[in-house]
């Protein structure tokens, strides 16, 4: 795990300046207290900070294969580099070092830019071909490593974070307004673009190359698999397949020249994990949780029990209030753009946790969206279920005339009906992503101003894109575009909150043949009625605790809306209606009061909507502004 920086001149006769990529590799300097590296060559300058996990002593980067012909800066992990080793020595290639990244290059040597199909891993590299004089970037399959990129006339620059690209100038910070609707409505962008104009992410299981004769190119190297009848009908056959590929994936990941853990919520996703990764060492392993004073925000007692399962040492954190309002502004500056989700704190606090006892640690993410656990997956299926039948019945006049009783309904049976197939239309836009919106469209036309509406911009069109590119029925299609949307936002949390306290984390659930195996299963053997996860649960059923195994799902709850509703009313004083904030011009200040207002009074739960909002303007104070992080305070106060 690193950090990667380069810059690359697109023009004859120019070369890199030294101290640019000297400023970018040190605004990463976090992400790889180890040791650092560079390579400036003619056109060509590549930078690299070093967590050291593999190899410790020979693992330096920038590193070259033998003749020195091609290098490579990498962050991430390669499982199978010990599997592919042999077969790369036979072919006659000199191996200097253990790393896995050295791999790479020899595969480099044998199949080009297909060399990324032989890897099973996390990573973000970049490689240059010094014979042709050709740069290759590549992003692995489900995007859990970073890569972010701005082309100018003159040169490329890359970068594992934005603020790396900042460092190096000339790009400036301005705010992409167009992607504005998207933010609010999905808390995230899910394309290309971020919120610095000009600055874009490599998408996940992509490739950018760039040669004197070609110019830049992109090409997507792999795809999700597309849902198809399996071999063995029932839920039992399929279990104890999902049961052995997660074993074999828990396996892959404990690979390591250092000490490893695990993040526990006591949930089932990390609970599996747990005693599958107790079983397969000979020490106890080291478990890590977060929670807080809140009852209905803490799930310690969970994870404790978990941790009992597997026979672990386990370690926790409460977050306070103040603690948690404290950290914020430096982890905005962390994730480079608004904190899309308030656990992005949590994870932070409980990521310095363990990185005082080890240097990786395995985490559950992805399950949720590989296996359909979200309460948002049946909520859709059970609206077109019983939807289908109202729609077929009852002609759209009539229906028309339901849509105006709804709206008469008292607020609280208003609030849950109109989330329902009698205040929706049939079809992913309305089921799916407008009714899970935190800024719904029809609320956003009143929010923005008109200067920042822009025409023609639909902030679901990414994820029906990928919906319509899908095969199978429609959960089976909501899950493949949350994967490649929803949950690369939730990877980069995971990337950057960890990767803020120097600590790797690893994501099993993510390992490309069990994402394969498990995405081609039909969505009938993880949603089953009103259950979540069912093939997963019937995998897992001997090794997890039963209380743990029926528990409702409560995600990573954050108390925010709770905290400035009650003490810390001053922050949103402070970043949704202060003076300062409205001359942006970005938002109607009618609305914000009524929103702000209706929360403060307890009339609506707008918490999700307030932090979007308090969180832009951090970003805004700290990357647009220029002020430091550390001088963004606010104090509680009602």
């Amino acid at each position: 795990m690193c950090g990667i920086v380069g810059i690359l001149k697109l023009h004859p006769g120019k070369g890199v300046e030294e101290e640019r990529l000297k400023r970018m590799r040190e605004a990463l300097r976090h992400r790889g207290p180890d040791g650092e590296g560079l390579l400036v060559e003619g056109p060509i300058g590549l930078g690299h900070r070093r967590l050291a996990i593999v190899d410790p002593k020979g693992g330096q980067q920038p590193m070259a294969n033998e003749d020195q012909s091609a290098w490579i800066v990498c962050n991430g992990e390669i499982y199978n580099h010990p599997e592919l080793r042999p077969k790369l020595e036979s072919l006659g290639h000199r191996y200097r070092t253990r790393s896995d990244n050295e791999t790479i290059l020899h595969l480099y040597e044998e199949d080009e830019d297909r060399c990324v199909e032989s890897l099973r891993g996390m990573f973000a590299f970049a490689l240059w071909d010094r014979k042709r004089g050709r740069l290759l970037l590549a992003r692995d399959r489900l995007g859990i490593k970073p890569l972010y990129y701005a082309l100018t006339e003159d040169e490329l620059i890359f970068a594992s974070e934005i603020k790396a690209i900042l460092a190096a100038g000339p790009i400036k910070p301005v705010l992409n307004q167009e992607i504005l609707p998207e933010f609010l409505a999905s808390r995230f962008v899910a394309g290309e673009e971020t919120f610095f104009r000009g600055v874009r992410k490599l998408l996940p299981g992509r490739l950018l190359s760039w040669s004197p004769g070609s110019g830049i190119k992109q090409r997507r190297w792999w795809r999700l698999p597309d849902p198809a009848e399996p071999v063995g009908s029932t839920l039992e056959q399929q279990a104890v397949k999902v049961r052995a590929g997660l074993e074999d994936a828990v396996r892959s990941h404990l690979m390591s020249d250092v000490p490893l853990g695990l993040f526990l919520s006591g949930g089932l996703d990390s609970t599996g994990l747990a005693v599958l990764m107790a079983r397969m060492v000979q020490e106890p392993i080291q478990t890590f949780a977060v929670g807080f004073d809140e009852v209905e925000a803490n799930e310690l007692a969970f994870a404790r029990l978990a941790a009992r399962a597997a026979g672990a040492v386990h370690r926790e954190i409460v977050l306070g209030a103040g603690e948690f309002f404290a950290d914020l502004p430096r982890l905005v500056w962390h994730e480079d753009e608004p904190i899309a989700f308030d656990s992005s704190v949590p994870l932070h606090a409980v990521s310095r946790l363990a990185s005082r006892h080890v240097k990786v640690v395995l985490s559950g993410e992805g399950a949720d969206e590989l296996f359909l656990g979200y309460n948002r997956y049946r909520v859709t299926a059970w609206n077109e279920r019983l939807g289908e039948i109202y729609w077929r019945l009852v002609p759209s006049s009539l229906r028309g005339h339901t849509s105006r009783i709804v709206k008469g309904l008292p607020r609280m049976v208003r609030r849950y009906a109109e989330r329902t197939f009698l205040g929706l239309d049939p079809g992913p836009r309305e089921l799916f992503c407008e009714n899970f919106a935190v800024f719904p469209q029809f609320l956003q036309s009143h929010l923005l101003l008109n200067g920042t509406q822009p025409a023609a911009r639909d902030p679901y069109g990414d994820v029906l894109r990928l919906f319509d590119e899908a095969g199978g029925e429609t959960l089976d299609r909501i899950g493949r575009a949350d994967m490649q949307t929803y949950l690369v936002e939730l990877l980069m949390k995971q990337d950057q909150m960890s990767m803020a306290t120097s600590l790797e984390s690893r994501v099993p659930y993510l390992d490309h043949p069990l994402v394969e195996q498990v995405t081609a299963l039909p969505a009938r053997f993880k949603l089953r009625g009103w259950r979540t996860k069912a093939v997963l649960r019937a995998a897992l059923k001997d090794v997890v605790p039963r209380a743990i195994l029926e528990r409702r799902k409560m995600g990573f709850p954050v108390p925010f809306g709770k905290w400035i509703r009650e003490g810390w009313w001053s922050v949103v004083q402070e970043f949704v209606l202060s003076p300062r904030t409205l001359r942006r011009n970005l938002f109607d200040p009618a609305i914000l009061r009524s929103l702000a207002l209706e929360h403060h009074a307890g009339a609506a739960d707008h918490g999700s909507r307030l932090w979007l909002l308090v969180n832009l303007e951090i970003w805004q104070r700290i990357f647009l502004d220029g002020q430091e992080p550390q001088s963004i305070t606010v104090s509680p106060g009602a």
